[in-house]
């Protein structure tokens, strides 16, 4: 590593963190991905469906990947500068894009999607997602998991109470989504090794994954981002674990009422 400490923090400080796009990390960073491929499968079942919703879609990078998308395919995201990149990205594709604050309720109608769909959501708001799907509709999501990259949290938080380690515990979400009427038909974890080669690629990563040190800037974590250089020059990477789960819920078919015995005719 030739560059200077200031020369990495810089750089970093100053690209844009807009959407969901990680390119700007490539090799700097490395995260192995979940064996089940997320995109694959929600490609899968967006070609299946009639009517689909994407939740907190970012920047739309993901759902646009997909090689087919349904008759309708509706967007939310929160933030504008995402909404507006998703917008540019996904309308010439037929999604349409709604400028949504994540908090309940969604502006749709009950059972108006037979899929919803949400990689890495903030929050997930159950009753919610049970009330827009249709009878039979699915809900497919990856998730972060329990304690992800922690070791990068607690480097610069300390060490962390056990109820924020456990927060976003798949047991967790899968009660929830019982509790809201899902019946959950496949839920898997992995925890998969990440890499930072550069004390840039750390200013970049928690300037856009804002929730993982609240309130980070480089001035204000200036002399612990030097440590992290320095040990990141000496043993070559900061190596991290981070956790997915994997779920997909399916909210019961209506039930059809039985035909109506009518009575035989009085002689």
């Amino acid at each position: 590593m030739t560059r200077s400490f200031e020369e990495l923090v810089a750089e970093a400080e100053a690209v844009s963190v807009e959407g969901w796009d990680f390119s700007w990390l490539d090799g700097r960073a490395t995260e192995e991905r979940p064996s089940w491929g997320y995109q694959r499968g929600m490609g899968e079942r967006l070609a299946r469906a009639s009517a689909a919703l994407d939740v907190q879609t970012g920047g739309g990078e993901v759902l646009a990947g997909a090689e087919k998308l349904p008759p309708v395919m509706v967007a939310t995201e929160s933030w504008p500068p995402n909404v507006a990149k998703a917008t540019a990205l996904l309308h010439p594709l037929g999604a349409v894009v709604v400028a949504d604050p994540d908090e309940p309720p969604l502006p749709f109608g009950e059972a108006a999607f037979d899929l919803v769909t949400s990689r890495h959501p903030v929050t997930v708001w159950w009753e919610e997602i049970a009330r827009v799907l249709r009878p039979g509709g699915v809900y497919f999501s990856q998730q972060v998991g329990p304690a992800s990259v922690f070791e990068l949290v607690e480097f610069f938080l300390g060490p962390q109470p056990e109820h924020v380690r456990r927060a976003r515990h798949p047991e967790d979400a899968r009660r929830a989504a019982e509790a809201a009427g899902l019946e959950v038909v496949d839920l898997r974890v992995e925890s998969l090794r990440t890499e930072f080669f550069d004390v840039g690629a750390v200013v970049y990563f928690l300037r856009k994954v804002v929730w993982m040190v609240p309130g980070f800037t480089v001035e204000r974590y200036r002399d612990r981002l030097r440590e992290l250089d320095e040990l990141i020059r000496r043993e070559g990477a900061f190596v991290a674990w981070t956790t997915r789960f994997l779920m997909e819920a399916r909210k019961a078919p209506s039930v059809q009422a039985s035909p109506s015995v009518q009575a035989s005719p009085s002689v």
